[in-house]
């Protein structure tokens, strides 16, 4: 089986779709060609030299990156300088990068529910909300004959998923009514005759992201040569997505508890906190990466302690004087996407077809001393 970049691609975004990403953010393929064959995938936090040094020594074909490589439009392609030497040694070597990043963030099961579910956070809430599906109903008309092959078609696609459920639909019956023209090919029928059949109106919503493959798909398991169908615009809000979680801990631990869980489950020798160490803490916001911007969502949402990287004095200060504790467990915290990206691929892929290996590059650019 020949697996190209495209479709590794692919399969990363049916997990952290791309649209999920902030409109700053540079996310997506960075280098290569989407047609390229993959057999050796690495997952790493970032892409530096020595990132690509490891990926040249294990014959890697992709590197799948959260943090972009390309971040800021390039200027000019200077091989001296420490991008432009990465950048040239990746071509030389004809090794693709793929970021995912915020998209991976905001993502159902990204960075921040990683990031939960090793530090036993439950009941979890969005902390920032940035993007909100829209919805689209749709109803199409089919024969009773052909009723589920429809219904499974859009099904598949995403149409009719509804929390925890998927093709959720409503089918009334009725008569569906058509006369075929000069020069059609009906399924039913013939030409210049009134027909009145047996037909199903099948209801459904669908996420407006994925209306042409829902409509691509109904249209290819509906019978008629002309499918009859509505859309409608509906004001129902769909799956919201967005940075950061906030939820309870199983039992509550004191603050000090908590940052010991932080540096053991997250594998990182240290933290900065605010706060009374011996104070009972229970509502957790959790926010992987640079959190600082969000500390008032964590406090108005009534977290005991925000958890988050790159914590700076004043803001700090400010935290600690409303109460609200700070847990900076620094942005290399966020590593703990390499393993869960590993579990996902090889989940979706025979290992014997794609060989998937997580970096072993420290690409943290501080020491603890």
């Amino acid at each position: 089986m020949t697996i190209r970049n495209a479709d590794v691609f692919k399969t990363m975004e049916a997990w952290a779709p791309k649209y999920l990403a902030y409109d700053w953010d540079n996310v997506g393929m960075q280098i290569g060609s989407s047609q390229k064959p993959v057999h050796r995938v690495m997952v790493s936090l970032d892409v530096l030299e020595s990132t690509v040094d490891e990926a040249i020594e294990n014959n890697v074909d992709l590197i799948i990156a959260h943090h972009p490589l390309l971040f800021k439009p390039l200027k000019q392609l200077d091989t001296d300088s420490p991008k432009g030497r990465v950048i040239q040694k990746l071509l030389a070597h004809d090794i693709s990068v793929y970021a995912a990043h915020t998209n991976l963030d905001a993502a159902r099961g990204g960075v921040n529910d990683m990031l939960c579910d090793l530090l036993g956070i439950h009941n979890r809430e969005i902390l920032v909300k940035n993007y909100t599906e829209k919805l689209i109903k749709i109803a199409v008309f089919v024969p009773n004959t052909h009723a589920d092959d429809v219904r499974e078609a859009m099904g598949q696609q995403g149409a009719g998923h509804i929390g925890d459920y998927s093709h959720c639909t409503f089918q009334s019956a009725g008569q569906g009514t058509f006369k075929p023209l000069e020069g059609s090919n009906p399924y039913i029928g013939s030409e210049g005759s009134l027909e009145f059949v047996d037909e199903v109106k099948l209801e459904t919503i669908i996420p407006e992201q994925n209306l042409s493959s829902v409509v691509e798909a109904m249209i290819a398991a509906h019978p008629y040569e002309e499918a009859a169908y509505d859309l409608y615009p509906v004001e129902n809000s769909g799956v919201s997505y967005g940075l950061g979680r906030i939820g309870t801990l199983t039992e509550p631990l004191t603050l000090a508890e908590l940052c010991e869980r932080v540096k053991h489950t997250l594998d990182i020798p240290a933290v900065k906190v605010t706060g009374d160490l011996s104070e009972t803490v229970k509502r957790i916001a959790v926010l992987g990466g640079s959190g600082e911007k969000y500390i008032q969502a964590a406090k108005q949402m009534g977290a005991d302690v925000y958890i988050s990287g790159d914590m700076t004095f004043h803001p700090a200060q400010d935290a600690k004087e409303s109460g609200l504790s700070l847990i900076d467990a620094g942005h290399y915290a966020e590593k703990i996407m390499k393993g869960y990206t590993k579990a996902y691929l090889n989940d979706m892929y025979n290992k014997d077809d794609l060989h998937v290996m997580v970096s072993k590059s420290n690409t943290d650019p501080f020491q603890i001393i």
